[in-house]
């Protein structure tokens, strides 16, 4: 058995998840905070990659001895979240451990996971907000917002995504399966929410862009398919700051579904 865990982590003061050489990363704290509380070296495997200032309401890795698909500790399995957070940083706090079986993987049996994207929209910034959304001072007035709504509808389906991937990146296939978008506001907060079986690079952050252009008036609703379409980076908006984007949730058939 492997242990399995739920975390949420502020990603301001880190180079992303995936361990980079000596960079502040989430995964090398864990890996640090798993070695000290359990005795042993760990491999720390993460359900996805984060950009530098990303941050997750849900994120999820397995642990296990290092080299080995196990992970042995006399530590009651309801007191390792507890246990474990005295050992990490107050930016990254574990929520839920659970044990797993040794053959299960936290990135390839992922069934869908979702993000949210989050826009401070209010002509004066807030403090409380700064890293953690998108300041966009130019008021998205009812019209402006219902049109960003009627654009993430056409993200829904499967589609070749291209027109959503970094100019750069390479993936065998851009087809992936959106099975729902939509934005809702909360005061000055606008929340982008999309779910798919996988994501590009980048690809949130595009799609959050294209909204804005649509809410800006360059583009109108009704050119999102042919956006799709055209599958050129070109074609979509700009890739919207890391800042604003959040893991959101990630789902499983085989483990119960939890919210921090």
């Amino acid at each position: 058995m492997k242990l399995f865990l739920r975390l949420s982590f502020l990603g301001t003061a880190y180079n992303g998840y995936q361990v980079q050489g000596e960079q502040p990363t989430v995964q090398r704290e864990l890996t640090r905070a798993c070695a000290e509380l359990f005795g042993v070296r760990c491999d720390i495997v993460g359900c996805s990659r984060t950009d530098s200032g990303v941050h997750a309401n849900m994120f999820c890795v397995t642990v296990a001895q290092r080299g080995t698909d196990e992970l042995a500790t006399s530590i009651p399995e309801s007191r390792i979240a507890v246990a474990l957070n005295a050992h990490l940083p107050e930016d990254i706090a574990v929520y839920d451990a659970m044990f797993v079986s040794s053959d299960f993987h936290p990135r390839y049996d992922v069934q869908y996971k979702e993000y949210v994207y989050r826009i401070h929209n209010s002509p004066c910034r807030s403090p409380f907000e700064q890293n953690r959304a998108w300041f966009y001072p130019k008021r998205i007035d009812d019209q402006a917002f219902a049109n960003m709504q009627k654009a993430a509808e056409h993200f829904c389906g499967t589609h070749d995504f291209s027109s959503f991937m970094a100019q750069g990146a390479t993936v065998a296939h851009a087809v992936r399966t959106v099975t729902h978008a939509r934005v809702e506001r909360k005061g000055d907060i606008i929340e982008f929410y999309v779910a798919a079986d996988g994501f590009l690079y980048n690809m949130v952050r595009i799609m959050t862009g294209t909204l804005v252009a649509v809410a800006e008036g360059k583009l109108s609703p009704e050119d999102i398919p042919d956006v799709i379409d055209a599958k050129d980076r070109a074609a979509a908006g700009m890739t919207a700051p890391a800042m604003g984007l959040y893991l959101n949730r990630v789902v499983y058939e085989h483990i119960p579904k939890e919210t921090p």
